[in-house]
């Protein structure tokens, strides 16, 4: 199962700074089981940022909904009516979601959640990685597609020097240079011009892997022993 916290309120609040009609897309798998995006969790982020954006003087149009699955492309199909009408969509899944939204619609995917870290699995098959979570999420910046997921180096400003003609990693031949496709895609929705004149700061790792094992415990969740 994938874990997820909820962004803070203030951050979301900044990510949605632009727009003035947005779904609000929750995920009805890994995200609603630990409570971070769920139907419930839809609901009552968007009545925050509803009451929020209304006292400040800018208010939004709110779509909400919550697919089935967000990782899987069926469960996200019938929302692409409402989608369409959108300004953007603030995914309340995992960044796998993020990501498959991305690649789907043509408009800006926004991320509410941080991806903490990945339960077991096993399923015969093969998977790709496309998010790492490494608990500090910025797909905002970079198209839906991650940099630290995707790139073998997890460069964050860009691609290195040893990227190919065709697009391709250094690293893995076979496989396409992050950076690139996360320019094409930045491109594709008008927004490149705002990626090169953000710098982002180096990375805290520790609330990634590199912190050790990592656990979340939500007190008023908690029984008493």
């Amino acid at each position: 199962m994938i874990v997820a916290d909820q962004k803070p309120i203030e951050e979301i609040l900044e990510i949605l700074a632009p727009y003035k009609r947005v779904l609000f897309l929750g995920c009805q798998s890994c995200v609603a089981v630990c409570m971070a995006g769920g139907e419930k969790e839809v609901g009552l982020l968007a009545a925050a940022v509803r009451l929020a954006r209304a006292k400040s003087g800018a208010p939004i149009e709110i779509a909400e909904g919550a697919a089935k699955r967000q990782c899987d492309d069926e469960f996200n199909e019938p929302f692409g009516p409402v989608i369409q009408q959108q300004e953007a969509v603030l995914s309340l899944a995992c960044g796998v979601g993020v990501n498959k939204l991305a690649e789907r619609f043509a408009i800006p995917i926004l991320p509410a959640l941080n991806t903490r870290f990945f339960g077991k699995v096993e399923r015969q098959g093969i998977w790709k990685e496309v998010c790492a979570g490494c608990g500090d999420c910025i797909l905002h910046l970079t198209g839906g597609i991650c940099p630290i997921a995707r790139c073998a180096k997890n460069l964050l400003n860009g691609p290195c020097g040893g990227v190919r003609a065709d697009g391709t990693c250094e690293v893995k031949r076979d496989w396409p240079c992050a950076w690139v496709q996360i320019i094409q895609r930045l491109e594709e929705l008008g927004q490149l011009e705002r990626l090169l004149s953000t710098r982002m700061a180096a990375k805290d790792w520790s609330s990634d892997r590199h912190g050790g094992p990592r656990r979340r415990v939500r007190e008023d969740m908690l029984l008493e022993a």
